[in-house]
């Protein structure tokens, strides 16, 4: 078994939430939250801020950690333990652009709702859940970097 570490943002601008879309070679079509590998040096944080601009385009900021989230998935040779460390993001416009080379189709921001329709999978939903609760509270408490209308 190959144990594998990721990580990734909720983003949030003006109370939606940015998803991408992936499609790759009729084995995988879905809605996701940006995330991907830990490279050999860097810290969760710089991990996660990283992936978010490669994958969306997004300039964001960490407001704080959510939580992690674990899957397994088998490969032709293996199986994968998966970890995924989110990250609670700020940006500060809707600017996305999809990250072709990983397959990334469609990209935007979605109202909370939509988002989590639209999310493929259950492990992201629950994170996406929570990110947006504790959005809220933030919001509630005027914590939010980009106050009212951020």
């Amino acid at each position: 078994m190959i144990e594998a570490t990721s990580c990734g943002g909720v983003v949030i601008f003006r109370g939606k939430i940015l998803v991408l879309y992936k499609s790759y070679r009729n084995k995988y079509d879905g809605w996701v939250l940006p995330k991907g590998t830990v490279e050999e040096g860097e810290t969760h944080e710089e991990t996660a801020l990283r992936e978010v601009k490669e994958e969306s385009g997004a300039t964001a900021q960490i407001i704080r950690y959510v939580g992690k989230s674990s899957y397994t998935f088998t490969t032709p040779t293996d199986t994968v333990d998966k970890s995924v460390h989110w990250y609670l993001m700020a940006s500060n416009n809707y600017d996305s652009v999809p990250q072709k080379e990983e397959y990334f189709v469609d990209s935007g921001y979605y109202k909370f709702h939509e988002a989590y329709h639209l999310l493929r999978y259950s492990n992201e939903k629950a994170i996406l859940e929570q990110a947006y609760d504790e959005y809220l509270e933030l919001k509630k408490n005027n914590l939010w970097p980009y106050g009212r209308r951020g």
